[in-house]
């Protein structure tokens, strides 16, 4: 079993488990749910952005603990202060180290789009995703299939939620793209075996539609990749790594866009 099904089991059961905590109505509840979302689409096509979506992470699997002391509030905060177009913010505990909390905490304090990100296997978690005040939510491409790409997106679309689908390979936008998805994300990781290369984003952009609005993400640590990655229909850049390794994330990505 690879690390990406360890954590599909595991979600499944985490899941259950909050199903029977917090119901649906619940959730619809909260204030979280109530608020207006920020357009991540519009943050990232407007002509002063960077396209900067800057990664809140502590942990990953792959390369453990990467920065366990970072306040989520205030790295955030620097952020979108710094210039970054959006946040992403892991909410993953077992594997990413990541809390709800995390995200529900750090709201308040952000005036850019928040992006949960998380492994997104049942429409619980669109209504979840929704009432922690995220604005948008990831669909991994590589965990779903067509029938439920569609159905998760449909439904953050009614409840006022973005949606971004995140594909690794050929393979997976041919099984599970929709035209409908807001943004679409070519992750440069292989989740199977954890290895990066923007070349990735750089081969499947040859293959993709050029009106949809597309996001490559991970393993990007320059402007000159960066602006490599723009000359091939990119809109916008999932950095989070990088950063996340310094003393102060939110200075680093100052500085990154200073270059």
């Amino acid at each position: 079993m690879n690390v990406l099904d360890k954590i599909v089991e595991q979600k499944k059961k985490e899941v259950a488990e909050q199903k029977v905590q917090t119901t649906v109505d619940a959730l619809k509840a909260t204030d979280g749910f109530q608020r207006t979302g920020i357009s991540v689409v519009e943050r990232l096509q407007a002509n002063n952005s960077f396209g900067i979506i800057s990664e809140f992470k502590r942990q990953s699997p792959s390369k453990g603990i990467i920065n366990d002391s970072a306040d989520v509030s205030e790295v955030t905060k620097g952020y979108c202060d710094a210039g970054a177009s959006a946040v992403s913010i892991l909410t993953d505990e077992q594997f990413f180290g990541g809390t709800m909390e995390d995200l529900k905490r750090a709201r308040p304090h952000l005036d850019c789009p928040v992006l949960r990100k998380d492994f997104i296997i049942d429409e619980y978690q669109v209504y979840q995703t929704k009432s922690l005040g995220a604005d948008l939510m990831l669909l991994i491409a590589a965990i779903l299939t067509k029938e439920e790409v569609v159905k998760y997106t449909d439904l953050a679309h009614e409840i006022g939620l973005e949606v971004l689908l995140e594909i690794h390979n050929e393979e997976e936008y041919n099984h599970c793209y929709y035209e409908k998805v807001d943004v679409l994300g070519v992750n440069n990781r292989d989740l199977k075996r954890f290895k990066t290369t923007i070349q990735n984003s750089i081969d499947l952009a040859k293959i993709l539609p050029e009106e949809q609005l597309k996001i490559s993400e991970s393993g990007i640590s320059s402007i000159e990749e960066m602006k490599l990655l723009q000359t091939h229909g990119f809109k916008g850049f999932l950095i989070g790594e990088s950063f996340m390794r310094t003393e102060d994330p939110a200075a680093e990505l100052e500085k990154f866009l200073s270059k």
